[in-house]
């Protein structure tokens, strides 16, 4: 069968078993790794499981024609997969359709501003409740800073922001914008913690709603805003400029558009951070499944695909830090969270869905656990001297907003 020549030459590590749609096993390996036995209950698998392996896993497991046996799970399924990613890339006919989707990727990635926002409904735009489901209570659908092992996520998301904003060097008045403002939680913790004004932009008309009732309930509409509006739009400067979770959503070919409109918008003297998935080993393509089901037109750059359209934008880079294992721990907190609310996603969706949001989340942390995804929080200047020239400042003010943080937060949640 095609889907065994598949497995037989790339599965190098772990113990693989395959029963396939007439009840035979097979069963493919090497040395000690993941274990993961599988059940085909459909005939087709059989070829497609070859054919688009990155597709039709993912797929099959959702439609229910794929099924997880033996006490094993679609964890240790897509772990033996990713701890198996060199024998895959490696295989003639899988090698050819790599190419095939990273010749294609700029087509993928197109997103002028009315299919972005389309885009961004798709995903952006589900139930509110859903988020609620897995998220911490301030809905931070973004990685987690985790200061010490076994720190809750509710707390991880508290000190993301602290970190956040300590980078921004925040001062009283400012006028900060936020690109991609999600649910508000970010641009209400910095209106609170350092007294600045801040607009929020959004695609999501979800989000929006749920953002300005927020502000509503804490207080804080003489200084948050929040809009429907692409950040293509901005004629006005601002002293910060602040993009978590965003940047994922704009697009290689979108990047020297983007740096040169933060450039635009940014003070002379001011100072903005984007906070990004990025990809550990170079240049690629976003996953065939992860593109169809979760992020229409997203993709998740390497590091040498953004930095040469910032140096084009003129913008400075004053800082770069890289975030390894932090993303896979919010993965596994929010994975956890759906697994003991998995009755009411049913109840809200379907059972096809909540497998789907099972699959994303689970596929999304091992990309993290195996080195192939980290996050980087790029700092960004037009002035070089900016900030000070160590790192210091940022401790300082990480304590200092500990002292200073509005009881307000929690109403905003």
């Amino acid at each position: 069968m095609l889907f065994a020549s598949l497995f037989r030459h790339a599965v190098r590590r772990g113990d693989f078993t395959v029963i396939d749609a007439f009840g035979r096993r097979h069963r493919f390996g090497g040395p000690p790794g993941p274990r993961s036995v599988i059940r085909l209950h459909s005939p087709k698998l059989h070829r497609q499981l070859f054919t688009n392996p990155w597709l039709k896993v993912g797929e099959a497991f959702m439609d229910g024609t794929l099924t997880c046996e033996e006490e094993t799970t679609v964890y240790d399924l897509v772990d033996l997969g990713m701890t198996n990613q060199a024998g895959l890339d490696s295989h003639p006919w899988l090698t050819a359709l790599n190419g095939l989707n990273k010749s294609i990727r700029r087509i993928n990635q197109y997103n002028p501003a009315g299919r972005a926002q389309k885009n961004v409904a798709h995903h952006y735009d589900l139930d509110r409740h859903l988020f609620a489901l897995f998220l911490d209570p301030s809905l931070q659908y973004s990685c987690a800073y985790f200061e010490y092992p076994g720190q809750s996520l509710a707390d991880a998301q508290k000190a993301k922001l602290r970190h956040i904003a300590a980078k921004l060097r925040l001062a009283p008045g400012q006028r900060v914008l936020d690109i991609g403002s999600g649910w508000g939680g970010l641009g209400l913790y910095l209106a609170q913690v350092a007294d600045v004004e801040v607009l929020g932009v959004t695609l999501s008309s979800e989000q929006l709603a749920l953002a300005r009732e927020r502000a509503e309930r804490a207080g804080l509409t003489h200084r948050v805003r929040f809009e429907l509006m692409d950040y293509r739009e901005l004629d006005r400067r601002f002293d910060r400029i602040v993009s978590v979770g965003m940047f994922e959503h704009v697009g290689v070919i979108h990047y020297p558009a983007f740096f040169a409109k933060v450039a635009s918008l940014l003070e002379p003297d001011g100072v903005a951070l984007l906070h990004s998935i990025g990809r550990r080993d170079g240049p690629g393509f976003t996953n065939p499944w992860i593109r169809k089901y979760i992020f229409p037109g997203g993709y998740s750059p390497a590091l040498s695909e953004v930095l040469p359209p910032v140096e084009r934008s003129g913008l400075a880079v004053t800082d770069i830090e890289v975030l390894r294992l932090h993303y896979a721990e919010t993965l596994k907190a929010w994975r956890e969270n759906v697994y003991a609310n998995r009755d009411e996603i049913r109840a809200l969706y379907d059972e096809r869905f909540l497998r789907m949001w099972e699959f994303y989340l689970v596929a999304s942390e091992l990309t993290f656990r195996h080195g192939f995804n980290m996050v980087f929080q790029m700092q960004l200047a037009h002035d070089i001297a900016a900030v000070p020239l160590t790192r210091d400042y940022i401790d300082e003010s990480k304590r200092d907003q500990k002292t200073r943080t509005s009881p307000r937060l929690k109403a905003a949640s």
